[in-house]
């Protein structure tokens, strides 16, 4: 019965985390992502496997803590993807900055 609840947490849980990897990539930004949350979560994820195989329960509930790992793990390389984007965009916008600032200075010299 403890392993049916466990895997009804686990799944649970986890099915916030495809939705998690959806929203991000669409979003194409790492400004509402928290790095730091998500390696926490993929800690507890790995601390749990790590019981799961000390203990030698590897059963149907060792398979969702891996699903939900790797769901998370996508998660992490959206994060460093939208990372990169967020990085080209403030460039591109700082050049842009850039740009207008000449012209003005253009317009004021005459």
């Amino acid at each position: 019965m403890a392993e049916i609840l466990e895997t009804v947490m686990l799944i649970c849980f986890g099915c916030s985390w495809p939705l998690s990897v959806i929203k991000n990539i669409k979003a194409k930004t790492a400004k509402s992502m928290s790095l730091q949350f998500i390696l926490l979560i993929t800690l507890g994820y790995i601390a749990g496997i790590t019981a799961k195989i000390i203990t030698g329960r590897i059963n149907y509930v060792f398979a969702v803590y891996i699903i939900n790992l790797l769901f998370v793990s996508c998660n992490i390389a959206v994060y460093f993807i939208n990372r990169k984007k967020d990085k080209e965009s403030e460039k591109a916008m700082g050049e842009k900055t850039d740009e207008k600032r000449r012209r003005q200075n253009r317009g004021n010299e005459r």
